[in-house]
């Protein structure tokens, strides 16, 4: 009888079974006989089942080995305690093992072997494939506004390796792969280098794996981009204008990354009002005064900066308005009494509300105090008027009196000299008013 040949054997760890090699048996006597075997590929943790199918079986004794040629069954018993392996066929034509809960240690040959007058035996490919689970991002470098930030997608496991890539926005971020044999295993990596500004905080971005093992299927890990910058702060003022006795209330709005938890409120170049009641962004007083008025100043920090912004408050005097109630005409007719009367141009009286008995009503005449103030400033122009006017004329009627005194001074001494110097009287008379 002739040796039996070994069948080449063909690799297929990417489908889920594979075709079984047929390796010829030449013999030369009728009792030739064969063994044929199945390779297997499975998933890790998943199940396994090698076959062995006979040919011209004769009862001879069948043994199965693990890839470590330890013999795990003998003529349908078992052999190798391991409760993973267990016999679940075993006829003259298939011999049939299954495996549960599969890990990559259980890859390997598995050995079909018959016994006769000569040794036949056959291997079983045994291929395990382990599918990535999800990614895990690492964060290399913080994102600092107006920086860079480094991201790290992780696959540590996986058999083959798997395919990972960034996206953002649908579209597909070219990054640095690496990757690691761990044995059997392999660990995969993509790293990406992004700048990012204050508006990228919260983006959306995401690691995909692909592998085999998944059908097409892919593992996604999610991630948001954290951007961290310095805090802004803005006071919202109170509405309208504030007067005393008014309560004030300013909210004090504040952005930043970390989010800043203390905040502070002063006074400049003051102490806060002791009515002054300060809820984290909120900052109240009841009761305003003047003494109150002042710049308020609202303050934030986080790790990467510091803000502030300021209020003024001006609290204007509480005047208080009198409403007067205009003249109720009335019906009745006052009765004429002969008592002598004091004519006056403004008489004034009260009267009580009908509806608030505590509320008094001034009432007043018809005459406007305008009429009023016109009448006393027309007599008032007159009397001036007057008094000018004589004034003037008593000046003058003096002026003319002293002037005709002065010419009859003057008629008189040309009579006095006359009178000495004996002129006669031939020369004409002349009469002079003395």
């Amino acid at each position: 009888m002739k040796a039996v040949q070994r069948a080449d054997l063909l690799p297929a760890p990417f489908s889920l079974a594979l075709r079984c090699l047929v390796l010829v048996l030449l013999c030369i006597t009728p009792r030739c006989q064969a063994v044929q075997a199945e390779n297997v590929t499975v998933l890790e943790g998943g199940t396994a089942q090698i076959s062995c199918r006979l040919q011209n079986y004769d009862g001879s004794i069948v043994v199965i080995q693990n890839p470590r040629r330890q013999t795990l069954f003998f003529n349908g018993t078992r052999a190798l305690k391991d409760d993973r392996f267990q016999m679940v066929l075993f006829t003259p034509r298939l011999v049939r093992i299954e495996l549960t809960n599969v890990s990559v240690s259980d890859e390997g040959g598995y050995f079909c072997q018959l016994y006769t007058d000569a040794t036949h035996h056959q291997v079983a490919t045994l291929s395990v494939l382990v599918p990535p689970e999800t990614p895990t991002v690492e964060v290399k470098q913080e994102g600092v506004e107006g920086g860079d930030a480094e991201l790290t997608c992780v696959s540590p496991r996986s058999k083959p390796a798997a395919t990972l890539r960034w996206v953002r926005n649908g579209r597909e971020i070219p990054g640095l792969v690496s990757q690691q044999d761990n044995g059997k295993t392999f660990s995969v990596s993509s790293t990406i280098r992004i700048p990012v500004e204050r508006k990228d905080n919260g983006a959306a971005l995401s690691c995909e794996a692909f592998h085999p093992a998944l059908s097409g299927q892919r593992r996604v890990r999610h991630y948001r981009l954290d951007v961290f910058f310095a805090p802004t702060v803005r006071i919202v003022p109170p509405p309208g204008i504030l007067r005393e006795g008014d309560s004030l209330s300013l909210t004090c709005s504040v952005t930043g990354n970390p989010l800043p938890r203390n905040i502070q409120w002063s006074k400049i170049n003051d102490t806060l009002p002791e009515r002054a009641e300060i809820s984290g962004p909120t900052f109240q007083i009841s009761r305003l005064s003047q003494s109150h008025n002042g710049t308020f100043l609202c303050q934030a920090q986080n790790n990467y900066g510091r803000a502030a912004d300021h209020y003024t408050l001006l609290v204007y005097e509480n005047v208080s308005v009198t409403t007067v109630a205009p003249p109720t005409p009335t019906t009745s007719i006052q009765p004429i009494t002969s008592h002598p009367t004091t004519p006056s141009l403004l008489t004034s009286s009260s009267t009580s509300d009908p509806e608030d008995p505590g509320a008094v009503v001034e009432a007043r005449s018809a005459m406007p105090y305008a009429v009023i103030g016109g009448v006393l400033a027309l007599l008032v122009f007159t009397v001036i008027c007057v008094l000018i006017v004589t004034i003037w004329c008593s000046v003058r009627q003096k002026g003319s009196y002293l002037t005709h005194e002065a010419s009859g001074l003057d008629e008189h001494g040309e009579v006095q000299e006359a009178f000495l110097n004996g002129n006669d009287a031939s020369q004409g008379k002349k009469e002079y008013l003395l």
